[in-house]
């Protein structure tokens, strides 16, 4: 009764409002019981009747390019950049049965190892499996260790579930195993895990620790020393924070080595316009494959110690080391063997990942820093930065603690997992020297040796004739180069340009992903295809450039 009540109380000051207001009908009359104006539609039975007469002005948008943050504006990626929107449009048009001179896309541009056919390491699997489904504990299909290493992660969930937030530094028992992992790596060197961040793959900390050091303005504004050519995700980062690139080269003559007084010309040189205080290093190279040596890494980390530069090692790819002449050293190890004064001193910051090594585990966005001799009081900022975004997923840092706390020896899993292991490592390695041996039997092309890493990163001879009719279309060479290769083989490459390069040079990066059998093709078009294009764009046959081809 009360109810009605209320109900006809509520349609009475409907109709008051509506009997004052005539674009409005109380809700308790039916369609035909008022008259509205003519021209009006009405949308619902509490809404106002719209009229449908002339067209108003058009509202304007909030977000304009002219409104946006104009950071974001500046922010480049080449690896999923114009080729790779490119490569998309032409796999649509295969998929709808358009006829083309091939019949798929081979994308070596992004080291995703899943995507190209890598399969994965089982005992990761299946760590993560029991933690998502823990009813699979009961199962004898899981081996004991994979069930062991689950129970003992659900435990420090809340509520035993991998589907509740963790700390925002990630799971304590896993930052634990990662200490544990790296003071092993480094032959005993200790590690804390109170200074083990887990993070959504290296990026999400790379980002974080570019965020938490950029300040400033005109001459005192952050400067970021980075390698070129370099990994696109940290000129993006400092486009986005609007720091000021700081770029040294590194020298391709001897293999992509660091060299020091280029370290010492660029820091210069950047001093007059801002303040540099951070120096990142990539460590076995994205996109170059070389790996630093021990001497090249005490001559970066005393040149950071007289600067006082905070140094960010990313050592993503620190399993992925094939040249049975080069090693890797970790930045934190060589730091120790300098000595206290060095140790205890030098503001260090290293990553790593699940996305590359031997698990490729891209998609589940898992990994860790650990940050050496921070202020405690920056520290406290930096765990508060953190917790806006809560905590990484956790079925990431269930991956990254299988990489960190493999199956030892006496574990049942240990036989598998390490024959697992090994066939990776093994046909990368192998990859490695059939794409670096095959692109420099191909004139016009050189390639350094792929020491580590998932990539080659050739240099390509581009005759003055195309690089006039990029200049044309407002596009970088190597930008036309690797266009046309995806035109006319569908193979997605990226340019040079995208990563950084020396004036007058070109190069593309491309995976060494794909199987033996697909990168074989790979490289067997792309030698059809350069050979080509330096025929069509030779100056002793000159040609219609394809620019002056369009119609007007």
């Amino acid at each position: 009764m009360h109810l009605v009540q209320h109900v006809a109380r509520r349609c009475a000051l409907l109709a008051r409002r509506a009997a004052s207001s005539p674009g409005l009908r109380a809700p308790c009359e039916t369609p035909g019981s008022s008259q509205r104006p003519a021209g009006t539609k009405t949308f619902s039975t509490v809404e106002a009747s719209v009229k449908t007469g002339a067209p108003t002005r058009m509202r304007e948008k909030s977000l304009t390019m002219g409104t946006i943050n104009p950071q974001v504006k500046a922010v480049e990626y080449a690896v999923r950049g114009p080729i790779v929107v490119k490569a998309g449009d032409i796999e649509r048009r295969l998929q709808q049965g358009e006829k083309l001179s091939f019949t798929d896309v081979i994308k070596a541009n992004i080291g995703d190892a899943h995507a190209m056919g890598q399969q994965p390491i089982t005992f990761l699997r299946q760590v993560v499996a029991l933690c998502c489904f823990p009813e699979l504990l009961r199962s004898p299909a899981f081996p004991e260790d994979a069930k062991q290493r689950a129970q003992r992660i659900l435990q420090d969930c809340g509520g035993q579930s991998i589907g509740s937030y963790t700390a925002s530094q990630g799971l304590q028992c896993i930052r634990r195993d990662v200490a544990d992992y790296i003071t092993h790596r480094d032959q005993g060197v200790p590690s804390d895990w109170n200074n083990v961040y887990l993070t959504t793959g290296a990026s999400d900390g790379i980002m974080s620790i570019l965020k938490l050091i950029v300040s400033g303005r005109g001459p005192s504004r952050t400067g970021v020393m980075i390698p070129i050519p370099q990994y696109p995700l940290y000129s993006a980062a400092i486009s986005e924070l609007d720091a000021v690139h700081i770029n040294y080269y590194l020298d391709e003559d001897k293999c992509w080595a660091l060299d020091i007084g280029e370290l010492q010309r660029a820091y210069l040189a950047a001093k007059q316009q801002c303040q540099p205080r951070v120096l990142c290093i990539i460590n076995p190279g994205n996109p170059t494959g070389q790996l630093q040596s021990k001497k090249c890494i005490e001559e970066v980390l005393h040149f950071a110690y007289e600067e006082n530069l905070l140094v960010m090692a990313d050592e993503v790819y620190q399993d992925n080391v094939y040249s049975a002449d080069c090693q890797f050293h970790s930045f934190k190890k060589v730091l120790y063997e300098m000595g206290p004064e060095y140790f205890n001193s030098v503001e260090l910051v290293s990553f790593h990942s699940t996305s590359k090594g031997y698990t490729g585990e891209c998609g589940f966005r898992g990994g860790y820093m650990e940050v050496l001799n921070m202020d405690p009081q920056v520290e406290a900022q930096l765990v508060k930065l953190l917790s806006v975004r809560l905590c990484p997923p956790v079925p990431g840092q269930a991956a990254m603690d299988v990489i960190v706390n493999p199956p030892k020896e006496h574990e049942p899993s240990y036989a598998q997992f390490t024959k697992e292991k090994s066939s990776v490592l093994d046909v990368l390695a192998h990859k490695a020297k059939l794409t670096e041996q095959f692109l420099n039997s191909v004139p016009g092309i050189k390639c350094n040796p792929v020491q580590g890493a998932m990539y080659a990163f050739p240099q390509i001879f581009i005759p003055p004739r195309a690089i006039q009719e990029a200049q044309s279309l407002s596009m970088a060479p190597d930008m036309l180069y690797c266009l046309r290769l995806l035109e006319e083989t569908g193979i997605c490459v990226v340019p040079g340009s995208g990563f950084g390069q020396r004036e007058g040079t070109f190069h593309f990066r491309m995976t060494i992903l794909p199987s033996p059998e697909k990168l074989q093709v790979l490289l067997g078009q792309l030698k059809g295809f350069h050979l080509r294009f330096l025929e069509e764009y030779s100056e002793e046959e000159p040609q219609t450039s394809r620019a002056s081809e369009q119609p007007d």
